[in-house]
């Protein structure tokens, strides 16, 4: 008999905006900058990357390539899509 699994993927668990500001802000205590790139890609698709891309004033396409694994997204991108997502970055 064998165990059928699937990958983990914290964006299916995230049900309101409180829980991804709550997983950003861990990410961005703990991590680096690679990492926070990765949860604004996972925050995206947690809400809807169609939705978060349309609020950024960029394509689907161009949100997906940004911040994907390996992209360098511009700090304008990493800034409307926080705004998109309903949060704004501070310095503390």
């Amino acid at each position: 008999m064998t165990l059928e699994t699937k990958p983990f993927d914290i964006a299916e668990y995230m049900q309101n905006p409180e829980e991804i500001r709550a997983y950003l802000q861990e990410v961005l205590d703990t991590g680096d900058d690679s990492d926070f790139i990765h949860a604004l890609s996972t925050a995206a698709r947690a809400m809807g990357m169609t939705e978060v891309a349309q609020k950024a004033g960029v394509t689907r396409a161009s949100l997906y390539k940004s911040l994907a694994e390996g992209g360098n997204p511009r700090f304008s991108t990493i800034s409307k899509v926080t705004k998109a997502l309903g949060f704004k970055l501070a310095v503390a």
